[in-house]
């Protein structure tokens, strides 16, 4: 009998790629192929599917490398699970940017070999994906990750000790998930704005409209700035906050050569969406001591990331990681720390993307990283 294979997607705006990924996956044995629902979609990533589970399925298995595809029972980002079990399958194949931790235990568990492959077009066809396709003709805003320097853009944290919050602006290569760290709320804001692209104006004054725009007069907890600039200014940005919610100033860099070092030496795992009803301000230890840390890190990243010096840039990413987790322990839990404990050996440094709770892993290192993503950071528009 042949092996059963077993890969699992959105595979929504079916394309080359995509028959690529079933082509390669179906060498291993039998092809079967579970979808996202429309509402799982639409839960994972914020939006409509393009097209509909129904069309999705229809094209999928008019494709002669797939055996059989269905509609994945569950929901969230283990809606496959439930199949999984059920179909009991040789192997699970995932691509670069399809791999997580989750998925690595629950094959595991049930003695399934993961195999992750490389995006690869087929034979003289140009490399495709969903999200390229739809940004070149729907959003092609970007994503943010902080370096370091987390909640020093609040008021409440600044103001025990003025410091800078370091941000990487991101190309959109992939999808990223909701609730995971990318700013994905402000993002969505922004979308209102500007549906498609950013204007080419000025980024910091398009982020001062994004920042006021998502924080209306009155709101309780406000977003803070770093996301909104995050998005808006490209390339390596700081910005000092002394007391107040928007920054007092900025500094950028946009040299190519340490754009391209970061992008080699930084790495993002996906983990899972910040579990609903999360509070990250139920316990916390903001004062001088530990604000002043956060401060500290971040001027270390900075100056280590100017020279472009691997160690003592893992240093400063991990103390200022550390400096948050130790002001807002609910950052990370159990869960987070068995996932990082993973990557400890392989890697200089990690941190979450975003304020905690699951979302993706960012990882330092000098080599690459297996089951990793990579980033790509947004240059500046030239005029």
């Amino acid at each position: 009998m042949n092996k059963k294979v077993f890969v699992s997607g959105c595979f929504d705006m079916l394309h080359s790629g995509h028959v690529a990924f079933f082509k390669e996956a179906a060498s291993y044995g039998d092809l079967y192929v579970g979808i996202g629902s429309d509402s799982t979609i639409e839960e994972l990533k914020g939006r409509q599917t393009i097209n509909s589970e129904q069309e999705r399925l229809y094209l999928i298995n008019a494709i002669k490398y797939v055996k059989e595809a269905f509609v994945n029972k569950g929901s969230g980002i283990l809606d496959f699970e439930d199949d999984l079990k059920e179909l009991k399958p040789d192997y699970f194949v995932v691509n670069e940017d399809g791999f997580s931790p989750a998925k690595e235990e629950l094959c595991n568990t049930l003695n399934i070999e993961l195999k992750n492959l490389k995006r690869v077009p087929d034979a003289g066809l140009p490399p495709r994906s969903t999200t390229a396709i739809r940004s070149a003709g729907n959003c092609s805003l970007p994503y943010r990750i902080d370096l370091a320097g987390t909640w020093i853009d609040q008021p409440y944290v600044s103001k025990y000790n003025p410091g800078w919050a370091i941000t990487l602006s991101l190309e959109p290569i992939i999808e990223y998930n909701e609730r995971c760290g990318m700013s994905t709320s402000t993002r969505n804001a922004a979308k209102k704005i500007w549906p498609y692209y950013l204007p080419m104006e000025k980024p910091e004054k398009l982020a001062e409209i994004l920042f006021k725009f998502e924080n209306t007069p009155g709101s309780t907890l406000i977003s803070g700035a770093q996301d909104s600039i995050g998005i808006c200014m490209p390339g390596l940005v700081r910005h000092y906050y002394d007391n107040e919610y928007w920054p007092l100033k900025f500094e950028s860099i946009h040299s190519e050569s340490i754009l391209s070092w970061l992008e080699d030496h930084i790495y993002m795992v996906m983990l899972w969406p910040r579990e609903p009803g999360l509070d990250l301000l139920k316990e916390t230890y903001i004062n001088e001591e530990n604000v002043k840390s956060l401060a500290n890190a971040a001027d270390e990243v900075w100056e280590a990331i100017k020279k472009k010096d691997l160690e003592k840039f893992a240093k400063g990413f991990l103390k200022s990681f550390n400096a948050q987790t130790t002001m807002f322990p609910a950052m990370v839990n159990d869960r987070v720390n068995a996932e990082i404990a993973k990557y400890k050996e392989k890697t200089l440094a990690w941190k979450l993307a975003g304020a905690g709770g699951g979302g993706y892993l960012l990882l330092v290192s000098d080599e690459p990283i297996d089951g990793a993503m990579r980033i790509n950071i947004r240059r500046k528009e030239v005029l």
